[in-house]
């Protein structure tokens, strides 16, 4: 996973967990506009969530969190 998606991923999550509480949950769509714009970035995040650690389509959002911040730069 690229840098840029990483550091947009925690910022949603964020937002998320501020607005909704310790239990929100989310899909990697909430890392993107409702539009198909960015549809490499939108596959890097689909393999990451779907390939690498078969999450379920929703997901809390501390979780997904916490999991960007504790994977290192080179694992991603």
């Amino acid at each position: 996973m690229r840098e840029s998606l990483r550091r947009k991923t925690i910022e949603v999550c964020d937002k998320k967990i501020t607005a909704k509480g310790q239990d929100v949950g989310l899909s990697f769509y909430a890392f993107f506009a409702n539009k198909n714009d960015n549809p490499e970035l939108l596959m890097e995040a689909a393999q990451w969530w779907i390939k690498t650690h078969k999450l379920d389509h929703f997901e809390k959002a501390v979780k997904i969190k916490k999991m960007i911040e504790t994977t290192r730069l080179s694992d991603i």
